[in-house]
């Protein structure tokens, strides 16, 4: 007679998951790829349009490339060394540096003042809020002829103020200082407004009971704007910032249009506010043509765009130090 000596219980059946259905796999691709197809057009231009002129124009500064020639050699970087000691480049590194630091400080400033008056209750809030930005919407060209008649060394109507404070005229296109400060005029003119809408944006998503709160605790407008609209800004400020420092490092159409005759890509007869962009293109193309010394101009100012919008950058990080954490 045979002895079951296992007292163990019969083992039980493994519990098999159920497969997921079609839909529910349909459900599960659409919620975890999804977003990537809806920003894939986004970066397919950025590819098309951004990334591959990039490095195409790369390419072009490594060749003598005369845009009126069939043949286009190598030659390494020799661009970029001829380029490097180029007097006539260094002048327009410094016209463009200056006019951008003339321009888009006060204008970052004043973009900040504007927007913390239209913040407040007005009359007709709306209308003046749409009023700042009419600068920006008016073309380029009309404003350039605008303001060279205003800085116009015999009529314009700045000399004429100044005569009346005993200030002789001032040839605003043959004096570096005084063409720099025209062409930052004109640019603060177009883009403060637009910068204002951007800061007045920020500004309306701060809670109000901080404001209620400082007021109560007896914290004056002013106080309450440095001690709370502006740290609570400072994501918007470097936006601001980062943007307005490439349109600047990247001016053309003001000091060209600022300029007439035959020496306006020139920036005068001595270069006295040719910017980086005008020399590229006085290279690139008329009267010069040769692309591929445009290409490697090009290329050092992209260089360029980068290092001040860096340092800026960190600047602002110094400044506001006391805020960490919300970028």
């Amino acid at each position: 007679m045979a002895v079951q000596l296992d007292a163990r219980p019969p083992a039980a059946p493994a519990h098999r998951t159920p497969r997921p259905s079609r839909v529910a796999r349909l459900s599960r691709f659409d919620t975890r790829y999804s977003p990537y197809l809806y920003i894939a057009p986004f970066f397919l231009l950025f590819g098309v349009f951004g990334i591959y002129p990039l490095i195409y124009t790369f390419w072009v500064s490594l060749h003598d490339w005369d845009l009126l020639g069939a043949e286009h050699p190598f030659i390494g970087f020799d661009n970029y060394t001829q380029l490097l000691a180029d007097p006539d480049f260094w002048h327009s590194v410094v016209n463009t540096l200056g006019i951008f630091v003339i321009s888009t400080v006060p204008q970052l400033l004043l973009a900040l003042w504007l927007a913390n008056l239209l913040n407040r209750q007005l009359r007709a809030r709306t209308t003046w809020r749409m009023a700042v930005l009419i600068p920006n919407v008016t073309s380029t060209a009309a404003v350039a002829i605008v303001f060279a008649v205003l800085f116009g060394r015999e009529f314009g109507m700045i000399n004429w103020l100044l005569d009346h404070v005993g200030i002789a005229a001032i040839d605003w296109k043959a004096n570096r200082l005084a063409a720099w400060t025209a062409i930052s005029t004109m640019v603060d003119w177009r883009w403060t407004g637009y910068n204002a809408l951007i800061f007045l944006a920020a500004m309306q998503s701060i809670p109000r009971d901080l404001y209620e709160s400082a007021s109560i605790d007896g914290a004056s407008r002013s106080r309450q704007f440095w001690s709370i609209t502006v740290p609570l800004l400072k994501p918007t400020i470097v936006f601001a910032v980062i943007i307005s420092t490439i349109g600047g490092l990247q001016l053309f159409t003001e000091p060209r249009l600022f300029n007439s005759g035959t020496n306006a890509i020139r920036g005068g007869p001595l270069r006295e506010s040719q910017t980086v962009t005008m020399y590229m293109f006085e290279n690139a193309f008329a009267p010069h043509y040769n692309f591929g010394y445009g290409s490697a101009i090009a290329w050092l100012l992209f260089a360029l765009i980068a290092v001040v919008a860096a340092i800026n950058v960190l600047l602002l990080r110094r400044l506001g130090g006391g805020v960490k954490g919300e970028d």
